[in-house]
């Protein structure tokens, strides 16, 4: 068994015990990080680490981190943002974390979840990235396309 703490980037895990003082343990259970419940890190140094969770992303410090015991769950299909995609690959829209304006605006382009993506083209210093959806061409920022949670589908 393994923490937050040490766990790979991108790959979904499932929270198995957390154990941590009953206050922060009940907090983290209202930020949806209880047992059962899925989780991937998605970035982490030194001090913290940002853990993606029920369609949002939560800043833990280390320390919390370490005291969050999961387990890596039995399929193997990463989790990663659309910008770190390369080009031929195609994923699936598992979420979008933009707000307001930003997340209308890619919802309006028909970026939505269980959407197939796949990218075409990057430019050559990889922003802006142009993807095929829906059966058109779209052109994102970089940027724009890291607000996009997608999981990898293997074309076999």
């Amino acid at each position: 068994m393994t923490t937050l703490k040490n766990c790979e980037i991108g790959v979904k895990y499932q929270v198995n015990n957390v154990t941590i003082s009953e206050s922060i343990r009940l907090h983290l259970q209202r930020l949806g990080i209880s047992k059962g419940n899925r989780v991937m890190v998605v970035q982490r140094d030194e001090k913290s680490g940002i853990v993606s969770v029920q369609n949002t992303r939560v800043a833990l410090e280390v320390a919390v981190l370490n005291q969050i015991e999961v387990v890596e769950e039995t399929a193997h299909n990463e989790w990663l943002s659309l910008d770190q995609l390369t080009v031929g690959e195609t994923g699936k829209v598992i979420s979008l974390y933009g707000q307001g304006a930003v997340r209308r605006r890619l919802m309006d382009m028909g970026v939505t979840k269980n959407v197939a993506i796949t990218v075409k083209k990057l430019a050559p210093l990889g922003d802006p990235i142009e993807v095929k959806l829906r059966g058109y061409d779209l052109t994102l920022r970089k940027e724009e396309a890291a607000y996009i949670l997608m999981e990898r589908i293997d074309e076999a």
